[in-house]
C-alpha cells in the first residue's frame, strides 16, 4: 500500500498520508513519498494550493514513526547517517518553503512531528475533536522539523514554550483561541472546508497574493526597516495586477467588501 496519495481537486492538490493503522505516523518511506509529492505540487502550475491531510478521521499525523526509528536503532543505524537521507527534513519537506499556499486539514490527533507538519502550512483547519501537542517530550525526541521556529512565530513565545516544554496537548477550541488553528469545524468537515478555502485563494489575482505572502514570510526574520523595503520591492512587481484591480473597483466591482474573505 502506498504511504501517501496525491490528487488534484479543482485548483488544489490534496496530499494525504495514508497510514491510518499507524495514526498516519511518518516512517522513512513515507517521508520520501511526501518529498516527492511536494516536488510534484511545486511543478504543477495549475495547482495553486496544497491541502495536507491524513487518511481517516482518527489522526492527521502522529509524527515520526518511533517504532520504525527504534527498529533502525536496534539494527545499529547511526542517527546522523539516518538523518542525512532527508536533507529537506526528516518528515520529507519540513525545511522547504512552498512557493504557493498550503492548508492543513486536521482531524483527530495532530501530534509531535504531525504538529510540525501542520505548522509548516500557512493555514490550519481543525475538527472540533482535534488535539494538538508535542507529545514526544515524554520520550526525549527532539523537534527537528521546524516546530521550535514556527510555533513561536504563530502563537508567541510564551505559549510556544508552554507546549514545547510541557508537551501539553491542546484541544481544538483552545488552539483556535491561541491562533494555532484558524478555524474549527464539525468532525468530518475539515477537508471540505480546506478545499473551499483553497478555491477562494485560487480565485484571487495570484501575482499580488503570492507577492504579499512572500513578503510576510521572508520579512518575519528581518529588521522592521528591511522588511518594509522588501515588501516595497516585491510589491512593485505586482503593481500591474493592482492597477487592473483598481479599474474593476472603480467600475463598481467589490463595493461594500463584497467577495472579501474565503
Amino acid at each position: 500500500m502506498s504511504e501517501t496519495s496525491y490528487e488534484r481537486v479543482g485548483a488544489a492538490a490534496v496530499l494525504k498520508i495514508t497510514r491510518p493503522e499507524r495514526r498516519n505516523a511518518v516512517d522513512a518511506a513515507t517521508a520520501l513519498a511526501l518529498r516527492e509529492a511536494f516536488g510534484r505540487f511545486e511543478a504543477d502550475e495549475e495547482a495553486r494550493v496544497l491541502v495536507l491531510a491524513g487518511e481517516g478521521s482518527e489522526a492527521f499525523c502522529a509524527g515520526a514513526d518511533l517504532k520504525a526509528f527504534a527498529e533502525a536503532a536496534r539494527e545499529g543505524v547511526d542517527a546522523e547517517a539516518w538523518l542525512s537521507r532527508f536533507p529537506d527534513g526528516p518528515l520529507g519537506f519540513s525545511r522547504l518553503v512552498p512557493s504557493k499556499p498550503a492548508i492543513a486539514a486536521i482531524s483527530g490527533w495532530c501530534l509531535a512531528g504531525g504538529l510540525e507538519l501542520a505548522l509548516w502550512c500557512d493555514l490550519r483547519i481543525a475538527t472540533d475533536d482535534a488535539k494538538l501537542g508535542f507529545t514526544e517530550r515524554r520520550f526525549g525526541v527532539p523537534l527537528i522539523d521546524g516546530g521550535t521556529q514556527r510555533l513561536p512565530r504563530i502563537v508567541g513565545m510564551g505559549r510556544a514554550l508552554e507546549m514545547i516544554l510541557t508537551g501539553r496537548v491542546v484541544a481544538a477550541d483552545e488552539a483556535r483561541d491561541w491562533g494555532l488553528v484558524n478555524e474549527v469545524v464539525p468532525a468530518g468537515d475539515h477537508l471540505e472546508r480546506a478545499l473551499e478555502m483553497a478555491e477562494g485563494l485560487a480565485a484571487f489575482p495570484q501575482p499580488t497574493m503570492l507577492s504579499d505572502r512572500r513578503a510576510a514570510i521572508e520579512g518575519a526574520g528581518m529588521p522592521f526597516a528591511e522588511g518594509l523595503a522588501h515588501e516595497a520591492a516585491l510589491g512593485v512587481d505586482s503593481l500591474v495586477t493592482g492597477a487592473e484591480g483598481a479599474k474593476r473597483f472603480a467600475g463598481g466591482e467589490g463595493r461594500g467588501a463584497a467577495g472579501a474573505g474565503v
